[in-house]
């Protein structure tokens, strides 16, 4: 201060009692990992895990190089992605940012964490022996055992994962468009390969996005999501609706914004016994009465409360995504039930 000028501090290395400290007081103030940690037997899913993922072939490969990541951690991981709805990238800078994910990880602030492909080849792995869907299942039978059933009535919305353009040129456009691989890809399979031929264009609020849409169910009460899909940026939010309504949800409340909104959406929640809470929307040169704007405002207000999150603006993906798997062109998941929201607007 000599000089006049206010300096900033300096930050010091943290050290393995700042940590701790730091663990101390995020428990103090409930860490949900904590309560996931501590209800869900992780070992009672390593057998069949490692069945798909430890092949002979891979254990060959790392006997004389650096080890495989543990099963355990790898799934833990792929439930962290699940219950903030990361990429594989997201998921991975999350895990060396946030010392509670490292702490769910069961790893120290020394340990390796793996990467966001590490983390896509354990997910793909799984995906082709069928066992993703198992898995999941299994974890949301744990949590409904302790308490975790669906509550509050269910929170639909979609959310678009942008993933990189294609320098395509227009004849290769039309050939993607049609289902069809282009002449040179074919020849080229390492072009090929490099090549995402799902995404599709859409727009949004003026602005055109290439990539996909993740489709999220999620309980109001517990913030799980209870239902998943994933669809290309172009189909509309509507059309998965139906796939994704859960009758285990002990209200009839369907919470949703006005994209959702239609006499077909209503006569089909009706029909199968729900209560639509969906977002009324203003027609061309027709405002919303006040009535019907302060029950929008209603709405919103119960979507806020009901999420752990910096506000359920949307619900973002599991999608972040199941990033990597939905870009790279794979095999889309549905009926997905995973975990507590952390959303991102779109």
């Amino acid at each position: 201060m000599r000089d006049g000028m206010i300096r900033e501090p300096q930050m010091g290395q943290l050290g393995f009692f700042d940590a701790e400290k730091r663990l101390a007081a995020l428990s103090a103030k409930g860490d949900p990992l904590e309560a996931i940690d501590r209800l869900v037997p992780w070992e009672s899913f390593r057998a069949d895990i490692e069945a798909v993922v430890l092949t002979p072939d891979a254990i060959r490969k790392n006997s004389a190089g650096r080890k495989p990541v543990d099963a355990i951690v790898m799934f833990r991981m792929l439930v962290l992605q699940a219950l903030h709805n990361l990429s594989d990238e997201q998921v991975e800078y999350q895990v060396r940012d946030r010392l509670s994910f490292t702490r769910f990880l069961r790893l120290g602030i020394e340990d390796r964490i793996p990467d966001g492909t590490t983390l896509w080849l354990f997910r793909e792995k799984l995906a082709k022996a069928g066992l993703i869907e198992t898995l999941f299942d299994r974890f949301d039978q744990h949590l409904g055992a302790q308490g975790y059933i669906a509550r509050g009535g269910q929170i639909i919305d979609a959310t678009i994962v942008a993933v990189p353009r294609q320098r395509n040129t227009h004849e290769e456009n039309e050939a993607i468009k049609r289902g069809e691989t282009p002449d040179d890809w074919e020849k080229k399979p390492a072009k090929n390969r490099q090549k995402d031929k799902d995404a599709r264009w859409t727009k949004k609020h003026g602005k055109s996005f290439y990539g996909y849409k993740n489709h999220v169910n999620a309980d109001a009460k517990h913030k799980l999501i209870r239902r998943y899909d994933v669809s290309d940026a172009a189909v509309h939010d509507s059309q998965k609706l139906d796939g994704l309504l859960h009758t285990g949800n002990t209200s009839d409340a369907v919470f949703g914004d006005s994209a959702y909104r239609s006499a077909e959406t209503e006569a089909t929640l009706k029909a199968q016994g729900f209560r639509s809470r969906i977002h009324v929307r203003a027609a061309r040169s027709h405002p919303l009465s006040k009535a019907k704007e302060e029950a929008n405002r209603r709405r919103v207000r119960f979507a806020l409360a009901s999420s752990t999150c910096s506000g359920l603006r949307r619900l973002h993906r599991v999608a972040g995504s199941f990033g990597r798997s939905a870009s790279s062109g794979h095999e889309r998941r549905s009926d997905y039930r995973t975990s507590s929201t952390t959303s991102v607007a779109s």
